[in-house]
């Protein structure tokens, strides 16, 4: 019972940030620019004076679906960041740029990042299956498989999942931060969209913080529940 009441309440507070950033995101990006620059513009040109020219910046569907893939070196913006010229979209072209730097630097945070996706994902297949196995399973299932052995696989699979999380949120702060200071140095913003810019970024990290949280929390309870089952 006690793993539903974290999940619901996770749940709730990760849908009370994310309204927030939905409602900032499109508070912000009714402001218009001073400097009149796209966030496709902005893109390329902090790519240009970082010296990163393998990087192509895409348009991208949906809203809130930008991210940076190391894998093709391609910065993708959603199309109200691409075609947009707010803070909001200029604080968003900029930190997925600020992942193109890290990449292009090799910040040791992004690197143990990628390297964990592929355990990450291979962990959340296996917690699909335990999940699924143990609610369709039941007797049978536990009959074969111990109730510590089952705890203790849930534990390692939450392990991963957890320091993938807590290594995604320096990536994203020292992001935020580079996609910060280089709009300030270039004038791209003035003193009040630099501030819209840092308030936006701040509230799309909250929804990592959560996430990390999240796991965190779930990992601790798991652990308990193993450690009283020893008793």
């Amino acid at each position: 019972m006690g793993i539903f009441v974290i999940a619901i309440f996770f749940m709730i507070v990760s849908y009370a940030v994310s309204s927030r950033l939905k409602s900032k995101f499109k508070k912000y990006s009714q402001i218009p620019l001073a400097s009149n620059l796209s966030g496709k513009e902005i893109a390329e040109k902090m790519l240009a004076d970082n010296r990163i020219y393998a990087v192509k910046v895409n348009c991208h569907e949906g809203s809130l679906t930008d991210h940076y893939n190391p894998a093709n070196k391609t910065v993708n913006l959603s199309e109200p960041v691409y075609y947009g010229k707010s803070a909001a979209s200029a604080a968003v072209a900029a930190h997925e740029c600020g992942h193109a730097v890290q990449h292009a630097t090799a910040y040791q945070f992004l690197e143990l990042r990628s390297a964990l996706v592929p355990l990450q994902n291979a962990s959340g297949k296996i917690l699909n299956v335990i999940v699924l196995a143990s609610i369709f399973g039941g007797f049978f299932f536990f009959s074969i498989f111990p109730y510590d052995y089952v705890l203790l696989a849930i534990i390692g699979v939450y392990s991963i999942l957890t320091l993938f999380s807590l290594v995604t949120l320096p990536v994203e702060f020292d992001a935020s931060k580079r996609a910060l200071q280089w709009i300030d140095a270039n004038g791209i913003t003035t003193t009040q969209e630099h501030a819209m810019a840092k308030d936006a970024l701040k509230w799309a990290a909250m929804t990592y913080i959560v996430a990390a949280l999240g796991s965190l929390v779930t990992l601790l309870y798991y652990v308990s529940m193993f450690l009283g089952s020893r008793d």
